[in-house]
């Protein structure tokens, strides 16, 4: 019995250490989405946003980026299971990050502190974005689309397995 025991939970501490996000992303933050932030003021709460990049604007001393926020997954990335986003948010961090990078659609999660909100047109809407001065920008490695095609075994015997 105390095998079993020592191996699940040698098993678990394993799984759990696969799941771990990145040293820049770990910390407390509120857990709270860009449209919650939207409609009432959060200004001054930590957060760890993330989502799709929609612009990378470079200014003089600062880069800023237009983000539509969805959830993130325990390891901090954005996760995307479906049309459902959490708003849409702006970050911006002090230096230059090259928008040939930083693209649209690239995946991204954030942290630092609500600075307070920005109202900019969506197609003609008027939208209130809060904007997050970022300690971290994360950018993360592309997702490879791999094709997977399966065919039946030539082994009859193999079928059932």
């Amino acid at each position: 019995m105390n095998m079993r025991l020592t191996t699940i939970c040698i098993a678990t501490a394993l799984l759990a250490a696969c799941a771990t996000q990145p040293k820049p992303l770990q910390g407390q933050f509120e857990t709270l989405t860009a449209h919650q932030a939207a409609a009432n003021n959060m200004t001054g709460s930590m957060v760890r946003w993330g989502g799709r990049i929609i612009r990378t604007e470079p200014r003089p001393d600062r880069t800023c980026f237009e983000v539509i926020s969805t959830r993130l997954t325990s390891d901090g990335r954005p996760y995307w299971a479906s049309d459902d986003t959490w708003g849409r948010f702006i970050a911006c961090r002090t230096g230059f990050y090259d928008p040939a990078l930083f693209e649209p659609n690239r995946e991204v999660t954030f942290t630092g502190r609500i600075e307070g909100y920005e109202e900019r047109k969506v197609d003609g809407f008027i939208y209130k974005f809060p904007r997050v001065s970022a300690d971290v920008v994360y950018l993360w490695p592309k997702r490879e689309r791999v094709n997977v095609i399966t065919r039946p075994s030539p082994w009859p015997w193999a079928w059932g397995w």
